[in-house]
């Protein structure tokens, strides 16, 4: 088969993170089959343990930890403290700082253990003050990527854990980017970590857990079955705690009738809504409020680990809302756990579900305005599967539609700079500098401005603000590479043969090696997908 240089440049940016030194023509010869190899490895896109890399229900063991010793503490200091400096500093909390209990249990914080007949009072106030003290994100542009590091300057003082593990999380997933052959795998990573986002401005909890809920939740489903990520999303800790379903009790159960609590409906709206079968999906407020009194009950274990082992999935029967429902007109007649699992079940298998998702991923790969004949292929892909997404993903890359349509949406502000890196063969051993430069792009990670996720059309990232950071990133990572030897060689990296004669040419007549490996990033070619 002879060498393909557009096509090439199609699989590496269109469906993956760019080139690495070597992709171009590795992919030139078959672009498809080189996407299709990287998606029929063996568990592609897991991310293993390591000592830094823990299960959510340990970091979660571990935050809880945490504040009760800093519970501790407080109370100790207080009562060493003279009276009159008791009152005061009982009425004027420090800014930023939990609000200590009025008594020993701290039954009121997302770190206590839920009694099974007593819900949790809403803990969000009390984590955002926490989780925005523990860790301020960079300033715009103030860590911008390929930074070198001084040992000269004093060792910090010792992060705060969930700001520990939160970096942890970061530097495993840009490194897992950056070293994927193609990136078509993470991409899909991605996709779906937005499709079902969460966001760490919720407070100390989803920092925490939100790098392990995407390996948990996440990444062991983008090429398996959608029904077993929705379940696998709905029942994870951070997607519980992150639209309130902790705090949803049955009105007429048990713990309902006794304490006159009743439902949160936020993960059941947005489970309809955004997770399954999209606006105009064909549901009610009914159907609403009918699958969130099917999940009432559907928490997490707390700190004293009375429900179960702390910081995993919990049911507790007498918080369930007892008796059948109906859902999108099907009654479900199963008793507690079983009766939301398979609401779930049928929400994943809806025709709605497979339009919106076959919508989503087509508008997200191949043009803001999606192609309806693409996006009916891979609806039928996605039905006839049973929502097999190894089967969808193979229907994307083997549409020749996708193949041939115009290179117009513009690379969000994460593939930007996880694009830069693999053309710069840049190995990640500090996660600040992308952090740095995803916030100053506006795309903070795992931080989207609500549970719809960052959006997936170029206009959200193309405004002449957004532009001019960009292009203010492309030419302090110009200004910090080290060894960067001839630009035009990273341009052959980044396009190879398919780059116009215009970007080519504006390359070689750069007054500097910095000035031309910036006008590369901005180039067209880098640009777009």
């Amino acid at each position: 088969m002879a060498a393909d240089p557009q096509a090439a440049l199609v699989a590496l940016n269109r469906f993956g993170l760019g080139a690495r030194p070597g992709d171009l023509a590795a992919a030139a010869a078959d672009p498809r089959g080189f996407l299709a190899q990287e998606m029929a490895k063996p568990d592609v896109a897991l991310i293993a343990l390591t000592p830094d890399l823990a299960p959510t229900k340990t970091n979660l063991q571990a935050m809880f930890a945490d504040q009760e010793q800093k519970r501790l503490q407080r109370l100790a200091a207080a009562q060493t403290q003279p009276p009159q400096d008791n009152k005061m500093a009982s009425a004027s909390p420090a800014p930023g700082a939990m609000q200590p209990p009025s008594n020993a249990a701290p039954a009121n914080s997302a770190s206590a253990q839920p009694k099974p007949d007593t819900p949790p009072a809403n803990p969000t106030t009390m984590q955002m003050q926490a989780g925005a003290a523990a860790m301020t994100p960079p300033s715009a542009g103030a860590a911008p990527m390929m930074a070198p590091s001084s040992d000269a300057k004093p060792k910090p003082p010792e992060p705060p854990i969930e700001q520990k593990i939160f970096r942890a999380e970061a530097l495993a997933r840009f490194a897992q980017q950056i070293a994927a052959d193609a990136g078509f795998a993470e991409r899909m990573v991605a996709f779906w970590s937005n499709h079902f986002a969460v966001s760490v401005a919720k407070g100390q909890f989803v920092r925490v857990a939100a790098g392990s809920f995407e390996r948990e939740a996440i990444r062991p489903y983008v090429f398996g079955r959608f029904a077993d990520m929705l379940k696998a999303v709905e029942q994870h800790p951070t997607m519980l705690f992150y639209l309130d379903n902790q705090q949803s009790i049955g009105p007429n159960s048990k713990a309902g009738q006794s304490q006159h609590k009743g439902l949160n409906e936020n993960l059941a709206r947005e489970t309809m809504e955004l997770h399954t079968l999209g606006v105009g999906g064909g549901y009610s407020q009914a159907d609403v409020t009918s699958l969130a009194a099917m999940i009432t009950g559907w928490t997490f274990a707390g700190r004293e680990g009375r429900i179960g082992e702390p910081g995993t999935f919990a049911f507790i029967p007498n918080w369930h809302e007892p008796g059948p429902k109906i859902l999108l007109g099907k009654s479900y007649d199963q008793d507690g756990l079983a009766q939301g699992e398979a609401a779930l079940s049928d929400l994943a298998r809806h025709p709605s579900t497979a339009t919106h998702i076959a919508t989503k991923l087509a508008r997200h790969f191949v043009a803001d305005n999606p192609p309806p004949a693409l996006v009916a292929k891979l609806a039928k892909a996605f039905h006839d599967s049973d929502g097999d997404l190894k089967i969808v993903s193979a229907a994307l890359i083997e549409d020749d539609g996708a193949w041939k349509a115009p290179l117009t949406k513009i690379r969000n502000p994460s593939d930007f700079l996880i694009a830069a890196a693999r053309a710069l063969d840049y190995k990640a051993s500090d996660p600040n500098p992308i952090l740095g430069g995803l916030n100053a792009l506006g795309m903070g990670l795992w931080q989207p401005p609500g549970p719809n996720g960052y959006p997936d059309v170029s206009e959200a990232w193309a405004s002449p603000e957004a532009m001019k950071v960009r292009l203010d990133i492309s030419w302090q990572i110009a200004q910090r590479v080290r060894d960067m030897g001839n630009p035009l060689s990273v341009l052959d990296t980044a396009a190879g043969l398919a780059t116009s004669r215009e970007t080519r040419e504006a390359i070689s007549r750069a007054e500097t090696r910095q000035q031309a490996l910036a006008i590369l990033f901005m180039s067209p070619e880098f640009q777009r997908r």
